[in-house]
């Protein structure tokens, strides 16, 4: 028989043509790759004996291609890909805690934050929006945003040596 890169070369039209015949659009290459792991099987399993090599490959092919489809469908129904919009959309009600928002504005009082501080320390901690979010929901600039953070950062610094 011959070496297996030339019945690589004889089959791969083989392969393709399968993976088209099952209707295979996404994933063609990983397919491909099985294809050509189940030739190697069949050339390893062949008996000149019992048969025609193409019709064995053939069907060894096809089966295993098959067997790959039911094996990827049956991950696919057990599985559920979630796109990131989803998650944004969802409002996570485990991560907001009245305590903790109680906790982060008697730090802001006694740091003695403005208003705005006040309102980068809340959005920033309790919602975990980062600054281009904030200047958006306050519509304001996003220095004007940035200027809050430094300010809150520096009275909370001081606050937290006093204390």
């Amino acid at each position: 028989m011959e070496s297996f890169e030339q019945v690589t070369d004889q089959y791969t039209p083989m392969i393709y043509k399968i993976i088209s015949s099952l209707s295979i659009y996404t994933n063609k290459d990983e397919f491909f790759q099985v294809g050509l792991i189940a030739l190697w099987e069949a050339y390893e399993r062949f008996d000149a004996e019992k048969g025609i090599f193409t019709s064995f490959a053939y069907a060894y092919i096809r089966g295993r291609l098959q067997t790959e489809m039911t094996r990827m469908n049956r991950h696919a129904d057990k599985t559920v890909h979630v796109q990131e919009k989803f998650l944004e959309d969802i409002e996570d009600d485990f991560n907001f805690c009245t305590m903790d928002e109680d906790i982060l504005l008697s730090y802001c009082q006694a740091g003695k934050l403005t208003e705005n501080q006040t309102k980068w320390v809340l959005y920033t901690f309790l919602k975990e929006l980062t600054v281009s979010e904030i200047a958006a929901i306050e519509q304001v600039s996003l220095s004007a945003v940035k200027n809050w953070r430094t300010g809150a950062k520096e009275k909370l610094r001081i606050a937290n040596t006093i204390l």
